[in-house]
């Protein structure tokens, strides 16, 4: 550990990297030139950060993960195990992009189960969930529950992650409405 951020000796980590206090990185990593991570957040094993990437605080990468270039990850995400992600629409060995990247963001609170693949160009919303093994081909609202290939919204969920019934009541105290835009809000009234 140095200045309270664990490299595991297998890892490497380019020059012109910014690695935030508390942050973990476990076997076989590799963070590429000018990524940011932020403060406590963890990599596990075979993570491949790409170059110029941005990741917030608290993120939980899991096992074999390669977050390219023009990704965006904000704070509190998880990513599960072997989640993909994309960066290119068209790609072509022998026509290469040459820098040029499609964004994607994955929003503050998200979660992206286990195999799953966000294709370039999308926005993952806050506290939204992508089930296991999903593919998300176009943007997933705020809180959304989507699952299946394509994604499709199945659902609500919490900002703790439980799916919320038709009442937009969860056990932990929360409580949503539904906006004019079909859009899932916190209740003045809810819990922050």
């Amino acid at each position: 550990m140095v200045n309270d951020v664990f490299i595991h000796e297998s890892s490497y980590i380019d020059q012109d990297v910014v690695i935030g206090k508390g942050t973990k990185i476990w076997h076989f990593c590799h963070v590429q030139r000018g990524a940011t991570l932020g403060e406590n957040c963890s990599l596990g094993q075979n993570v491949n950060i790409g170059p110029g990437v941005k990741i917030g605080n608290g993120v939980r990468i899991q096992n074999n993960v390669s977050v390219y270039e023009g990704v965006e990850i904000e704070d509190n995400v998880f990513c599960g195990p072997s989640c993909v992600f994309t960066n290119v629409m068209t790609p072509r060995a022998n026509f290469p992009v040459n820098g040029v990247y499609e964004r994607t963001m994955i929003r503050e609170g998200a979660s992206l189960g286990a195999n799953s693949t966000v294709v370039c160009g999308h926005t993952v919303g806050r506290s939204a969930m992508v089930a296991a093994g999903a593919v998300v081909t176009r943007d997933v609202p705020d809180y959304a529950l989507v699952a299946g290939v394509p994604a499709r919204q199945i659902g609500w969920v919490c900002q703790c992650g439980t799916k919320l019934d038709s009442s937009l009541k969860c056990s932990c105290g929360r409580e949503y409405e539904i906006d004019d835009d079909n859009h899932l809000k916190i209740k003045q009234n809810g819990i922050p």
